[in-house]
């Protein structure tokens, strides 16, 4: 959900209920009702569950994620965090565009290239918008 949608975030999860573990453990790492992308994906490893599960709560309780770690979204002034100038790696090049459908690729997808390919996630993220290729769908559902 967009920035427009504050206070809006748990109407896409019409009937679900709130985790009062998970949103425990979001409130103690939360920052006026933020909490970071990396800091989420921390609490889903903690708690042994999934990304998805721990956005959920998130929009539960109306907090915002920020600073996504390809860069996408929650960065201050600029919303979003890219080198416009990164050089692609030519294997980045190369799994990217294996990767890619119909110019969509997930950001698990994209995690799991930066990992195999030992570079940033914010490189991916880069190189995935000076591809024009759309990351989607968030391993938090934030899109």
């Amino acid at each position: 959900m967009a920035h427009e949608d504050k206070g809006h975030y748990a109407a896409k999860h019409n009937g679900q209920k709130i985790n009062k573990t998970i949103a425990q453990k979001i409130k103690s790492l939360a920052d006026d009702n933020c909490l970071t992308c990396a800091s989420a994906h921390q609490i889903a490893k903690a708690l042994n569950t999934t990304p998805l599960e721990i956005g959920i709560q998130i929009d539960l309780l109306e907090y915002r994620i920020t600073q996504c770690q390809l860069g996408m979204f929650g960065y201050s002034h600029a919303h979003k965090k890219f080198d416009p100038n990164i050089e692609i790696d030519p294997r980045v090049n190369s799994q990217l565009d294996n990767a890619a459908d119909n110019g969509r690729i997930s950001c698990l997808e994209c995690w799991n290239t930066a990992t195999n390919l030992k570079i940033k996630k914010l490189d991916i993220g880069s190189s995935c918008e000076k591809k024009d290729i759309r990351i989607k769908p968030c391993q938090l559902g934030a899109f």
